[in-house]
């Protein structure tokens, strides 16, 4: 499995989620009730996650709709490093 998206915000996984099962490609979808053993307080976000071999597929669909800047990067940001 590789990530695709990581969020806290629950429309935006409804998106990408009905986006991505629309095209075929089946969604995992991680931490999605982790807000109830957090209290609800949405810090904990949900990991949308699909197989390596529809991965590209996934990250084509979400770029093709204007979602390029949601996309998961798992590289460190300088500001990260120690």
């Amino acid at each position: 499995m590789r990530e695709l998206l990581r969020s806290n915000d629950p429309v935006l996984i409804s998106f990408v989620e009905q986006l991505l099962l629309e095209a075929g490609v089946q969604p995992f979808l991680m931490d999605r009730n982790m807000s109830i053993l957090e209290g609800s307080l949405g810090v904990l976000p949900c990991r949308v996650l699909v197989h390596e071999d529809v991965w590209p597929k996934g990250r084509s669909l979400m770029i093709e709709a204007g979602l390029s800047e949601w996309l998961f990067d798992p590289a460190p940001r300088p500001w990260t490093q120690s």
